[in-house]
């Protein structure tokens, strides 16, 4: 049972020792967050053709089959800036190559599918669209992610949040995730306010909470392009100790018109293979969801939610 279920006090108000809970595996209000079992989809996965991530893409496979993950969606990095890790790290026909042998491996067990996670500016807009042309891939996650010149970076970031309000502070990486998502590029954006990590301890997931207007753009941009938005369970084992977004920003979604809605571990480690994706399926269903949206190449298609959710 989710703390939303259960009525206790949302993940928003997580004290820090409950967040450390989350990140050990342990939910305080008595779910085994990370133990997720039996669900049709986890649709973001990075194997070690991502720089920052070092599972051999059979070891998530073997994981899928023995703990009735049905479909995974291998979505290794693709950067754009040369100054970014991913930039030239694995090309596009190794990345290509290695996800299709492994699918044809365990077919009879788990669907594996080939998509990507691209990194997101706005100056590179146009490399990402020629990108997308040229390349085919079942299933695209669109990210703002925080380079190597972020103000948001672990030397950078007290200053630069220093007297400033959490408008200020959010506004550049908000900026580009509303870009991403009026693009019309990918087929879901992820981890929408992954920001929260960077800027803990100086703002905390109450204060985003407690700002509701901060997404509203970047909500009706997404729906205005028919871009899905993703229920990214990282930041269960992360500091904010709650999924990117949080539960009512995945209601306000669907409350404005939202319905093509993803979810994914984000997993770079073989213990984080589905890591909270149960609370994240509880999310959806919490905020009116009763299927998740996917893409297999040329099909697009929606994933019924489990019994268990209520659906």
């Amino acid at each position: 049972m989710t703390e939303a279920a259960a009525g206790t006090k949302p993940a928003t108000t997580r004290t820090r020792a409950a967040t450390q809970e989350v990140a050990a595996g342990h939910d305080p209000a008595g779910a085994e967050v990370g133990q997720s079992r039996d669900l049709p989809l986890d649709s973001h996965l990075h194997t070690d053709l991502s720089p920052d991530a070092d599972v051999p893409i059979d070891v998530y496979a073997a994981a899928a089959a023995d703990r009735g993950i049905a479909e995974i969606a291998i979505t290794d990095h693709v950067d754009f800036d040369p100054r970014y890790p991913a930039y030239a790290f694995a090309d596009f026909a190794t990345r290509e190559r290695v996800v299709r042998e492994a699918a044809d491996r365990w077919a009879d067990r788990v669907a594996i599918r080939f998509g990507c996670e691209l990194t997101y500016e706005r100056r590179y807009e146009d490399d990402i669209r020629d990108h997308l042309a040229r390349h085919r891939y079942d299933f695209t996650i669109g990210s703002v992610h925080v380079g190597p010149f972020s103000p948001y970076g672990t030397d950078r970031v007290a200053a630069f949040v220093a007297g400033q309000t959490l408008v200020n502070i959010v506004r550049p990486y908000f900026e580009e995730v509303e870009a991403a998502a009026r693009s019309g590029l990918f087929d879901t954006l992820g981890h929408l306010d992954f920001v929260k990590r960077y800027v803990m301890p100086y703002r905390t997931p109450a204060d985003f909470a407690a700002a509701p207007e901060l997404y509203e753009a970047i909500l009706r941009a997404l729906i205005d392009s028919g871009t899905g938005l993703e229920v990214n369970t990282s930041g269960l084992r992360q500091t904010p100790g709650e999924t990117y977004p949080a539960q009512p920003v995945v209601a306000r979604f669907r409350e404005l018109g939202g319905r093509a809605l993803t979810a994914g571990s984000d997993a770079h480690r073989a213990d984080a293979f589905a890591f909270g994706l149960e609370e994240g399926y509880r999310v959806a269903a919490t905020a009116g969801f009763r299927r998740l949206a996917f893409r297999r190449g040329a099909e697009r298609l929606h994933v019924p939610l489990p019994a268990r959710f209520g659906t």
